[in-house]
């Protein structure tokens, strides 16, 4: 399930949950709250699992551009011989296999920044997604913990 929907779904028990008068204090379905808190746990990995795919297709994205790097370089060397064997040409078969290789290395620079660029911010948003989460099932738990110590209170009162 996805993470989004069930952090939705914890948001509306939250919203639909009884206030008391006077605090900021509400009372939640404890047994939803438990429910949505399990399928959470079960969500995380996934989310994990999503984010791992993306740096594996990091390295694949790279690893390709390096391929087509290797590829235009010998290219590019090749061109260079071919030129090079003409007496005539030699100056200028240096300079344009110098501007391929030149091109060839910011091509696949370009390449890698925009993976790693991609990478980056996929899972800076997956890390906020995630402390969201964190935050609001540390709320949710605080708020049984105090609402379960309030029970506790009138009853232990009431047995003095």
């Amino acid at each position: 399930m996805d993470i989004l929907h069930l952090i939705d779904r914890l948001e509306e028990l939250f919203n639909e949950s009884k206030t008391f008068p006077l605090t900021h204090t509400v009372m939640v379905n404890e047994d939803r709250m438990l429910d949505l808190i399990d399928q959470m746990r079960i969500a995380i990995p996934e989310e994990v699992k999503k984010a791992q795919q993306l740096l594996s297709q990091r390295d694949r994205i790279l690893a390709q551009a390096q391929e087509e790097a290797n590829r235009t370089i010998a290219l590019a060397r090749e061109k260079a011989e071919e030129l090079i064997s003409k007496d005539t040409l030699v100056q200028q078969a240096q300079s344009r296999a110098e501007q391929i290789l030149a091109q060839a290395r910011a091509d696949a620079e370009a390449t890698r920044q925009d993976a790693d660029d991609y990478v980056i911010h996929t899972l800076m948003q997956l890390e906020s997604e995630m402390q969201r989460l964190l935050t609001q099932a540390q709320n949710g738990i605080r708020l049984l913990e105090e609402e379960k110590l309030q029970r506790k209170r009138p009853a232990s009162g009431e047995s003095g």
